[in-house]
Order: structure tokens, then C-alpha cells, then sequence
């Protein structure tokens, strides 16, 4: 009889990715859903990054790749920390992975021991704690609340860091929150790890180039040069040049971590697609003007839900800096009952009742570690989170 590993029995599966998924079950039977839940870009896949991957196929570009990913790649790779991040890594200190969530994968598998223990802020993405658990280590929160504009606080940092302390996970721009740390904010974490030698960092890049009302962006390795030589940073193609589906990270790092990385890669797949990194070479050294067009689209939309979202009662909702999400607080509706006679106790009884009674999905805050907050991602089109927040809106105003 089969029984789960115990490596994953405190792994469920991601909320964000359990309500997508009920959303497409209610759309096959026939259910209108405004979807706010997935963090997808709607953009499509720049031609360029497209027409590079047909060439690669019609030219027999099909073989095996390098564990590490194709020298062209890799080379793209390493002029885009050159040009965004002022960061210069050797090719032997960059590997490609299938998205960036392998890469954070790979890196905690290749370097954490049981007992070893992951500083994670929160809210925060979901996996981060997961893959923890699963490759044994400890998840270690520390809370970024509101009032900090969901920001990490050097002095609440410095208080979680032990002598087990592996590695600390920093994603700014923020997924749930959209929180972007400033130069100066970071250059206090950065005085923080400066102070304990023994911790590795984690610089979850991702949202890079969704950043707001010229907010500018920041790694924790160009702000401190010192601590290049333990930092992992890790983006990819996903969210800037909405490549989702080509499953495409990219990570610089200390060349014996990105060896071991390459090393817990080789045992998981065979290295990744080409066509995907053909089109990845593109997307980095193609045109980069959709960059800042794409942003300048999402913050109109940003300001649009903001609006909206503060219209509804029993709601608030803090205006993020970068990526496309926010994150509004729902205590006023906390304690009330809805049309349908559901009590809202939780968060997650909010979404819930959402979904089933105005065929809205979000996420709730519970998931990325706070409550009582939810997530809505508006990386979706006008049209639909009009739609979306309208409903919201409704929702809160028959609580009772």
C-alpha cells in the first residue's frame, strides 16, 4: 500500500496553484470566473523570443542540452547582470534551469542538512518554505507587516539569524505584497548579513522589472559587493517578458554552489529545453522597450484596483511599489456573514465564499503566512478585473 514519503507530508500543495485549478473545474462546467488568482503575465511572448525558438527547431537544435544550459544562454545571461545589475559573473558562475523555482530548488538541495534553518520574510511566496521542508531544513519566519509597507526590518532580521542559519530568502519586488525595498533599506539588511559570515542569501529577482512611480530596483550583491561571493541571484524569463510556459530561470552565484546546483540538476532532468533557451537568448538580448511599456500598463492597472479595492467596505488596501499583486487587509469584514448566510471567520472563508457565491478567485493571505489579508493578481486584462473588483465591491457591501 502506497504511503507518502515523509519529506512531504508537511508539503501541501500550493494554494495559488489549488485555485487555479478549481477555477478551470468550474469553467468546464460552465461557470463565468474572473480569474485574480494566477500570477501569469497576459502579455503575449515577445515575436523575436518566438521566431528564435522556430529557427532553433528548423535548424535540428534538438539534442541534449549542457546540465547547465547552452553557452548562448549562458552568455545572454551574464550581459543581463551586466547591463540591469552592475553584477559580472564568469560563465562558470551561471547555470539555466527549468524556471526559477528549479534554480531555488537545485540551491537548497545542493547545500542545506537537517536542522539547518531558511530565513524566510513573510507574507511571502509560498514555495520558499516548502522546498525548505522538503530538502530538510527549518523554515524560519520573519514578519514584514503592513505598517512597514511589507517591508524586512533590518532589526527583525538580525534577530531571527542563528548559528544554523543557512540562507536568507529576500524577494523585492514582493510576491504576495508587491513591497520593493529601497536602496537604503537594503543597504541595512545588507550591514545585517555583513555581520554573520556563515549565511548564504537568496535574492529572488523575479519581478526585476515591474517596479512603479520610478521606484528604482536593487540586488542585495550589487548594493554589497562583499556579499557577492555568498549571494545566489536568481531570476528568469517568466515575468518580464511574459514566458511562463518556456519554463526559463537563471541564477549567478559562487562557483562552488553553482557546481553542486548543476550536480542536483543532473539527477532531477537531462538540462532544459532548447527551444526554450533559443527563445530565452532572444527575449534577454532582444529590444528591451516592452520592459518599460509592460510596467507602464501594469501601474495603470495597479492604481485602478487600488482604487476599487479601497471603495469596498470592510476593506483597506496598501499600494504596492512593483510586481502585480495586491495584497488588501480584510478585518473589517472579519466576524460578518455573507448573502448566503456564510460567516466570514478567516481569510480563507473569505475567498471561499467569494469564489462560490461571485465566482471571483483570489488567494488567501493565510497561505503566504498573514492573515487577514488575500491576494489578487492583476496581471489579467481591464476588462476583467473591472469585472472582478465590481464583484469584490458587491460582495463587501451585503456582508452583514
Amino acid at each position: 500500500m502506497f504511503e507518502v514519503a515523509e519529506r512531504l507530508k508537511n508539503v501541501k500543495v500550493s494554494a495559488s496553484a489549488a485555485m487555479t485549478r478549481k477555477v478551470r473545474e468550474l469553467r468546464a462546467e460552465g461557470i463565468k470566473i474572473v480569474g485574480l488568482s494566477s500570477g501569469e503575465p497576459d502579455f503575449p511572448t515577445p515575436p523575436h523570443a518566438i521566431e528564435a525558438a522556430h529557427r532553433a527547431a528548423l535548424a535540428g537544435d534538438t539534442k541534449y542540452p549542457p546540465q547547465d544550459g547552452v553557452k548562448p544562454l549562458k552568455e545572454a545571461v551574464r550581459r543581463k547582470f551586466q547591463r540591469d545589475n552592475n553584477l559580472d559573473y564568469a560563465l562558470d558562475e551561471v547555470m539555466v534551469s527549468n524556471g526559477s523555482k528549479q534554480i531555488m530548488y537545485d540551491a537548497l538541495m545542493a547545500s542545506v542538512n537537517t536542522g539547518d534553518e531558511v530565513v524566510i520574510p513573510t507574507p511571502g511566496w509560498i514555495s520558499y518554505a516548502d522546498q525548505a521542508t522538503v530538502a530538510g531544513a527549518r523554515p524560519v519566519f520573519v514578519s514584514c507587516p503592513e505598517n512597514n509597507q511589507f517591508k524586512l526590518r533590518a532589526a527583525d532580521l538580525a534577530a531571527v539569524i542563528t548559528p544554523r542559519t543557512k540562507w536568507v530568502v529576500l524577494n523585492f519586488p514582493n510576491n504576495p505584497t508587491g513591497a520593493v525595498c529601497s536602496r537604503a533599506e537594503m543597504r541595512a539588511i545588507a550591514d545585517v548579513l555583513l555581520g554573520h559570515p556563515h549565511v548564504m542569501v537568496m535574492a529572488d529577482d523575479v519581478y526585476e522589472h515591474l517596479i512603479y512611480d520610478d521606484f528604482g530596483f536593487c540586488t542585495i550583491a550589487e548594493v554589497e559587493p562583499k556579499l557577492k561571493e555568498r549571494t545566489l541571484t536568481v531570476n528568469g524569463a517568466s515575468k518580464a517578458y511574459a514566458m511562463t510556459g518556456w519554463r526559463v530561470g537563471f541564477a549567478g552565484g559562487p562557483r562552488p554552489l553553482i557546481a553542486a546546483m548543476t550536480n542536483m540538476q543532473g539527477q532531477i532532468g537531462s538540462g532544459i529545453s532548447t527551444i526554450s533557451q533559443a527563445a530565452a537568448t532572444a527575449a534577454l538580448d532582444g529590444p528591451q522597450d516592452l520592459l518599460k511599456e509592460r510596467a507602464a500598463d501594469y501601474q495603470k492597472r495597479r492604481d485602478e484596483v487600488v482604487a476599487m479595492l479601497r471603495a469596498a467596505p470592510g476593506l483597506t488596501c496598501h499600494k504596492p511599489e512593483g510586481a502585480f499583486y495586491v495584497f488588501p487587509n480584510i478585518a473589517g469584514c472579519i466576524g460578518k456573514t455573507t448573502k448566503a448566510g456564510r460567516k466570514i471567520d478567516s481569510d480563507t472563508d473569505f475567498v471561499t465564499a467569494l469564489l462560490e457565491e461571485k465566482h471571483v478567485a483570489t488567494v488567501q493571505g493565510a497561505a503566504y503566512g498573514m492573515s487577514p489579508y488575500f491576494r489578487i493578481s492583476y496581471a489579467t486584462d481591464v476588462a476583467s478585473l473591472r469585472e472582478g473588483c465590481g464583484r469584490i465591491q458587491e460582495f463587501c457591501r451585503e456582508l452583514r
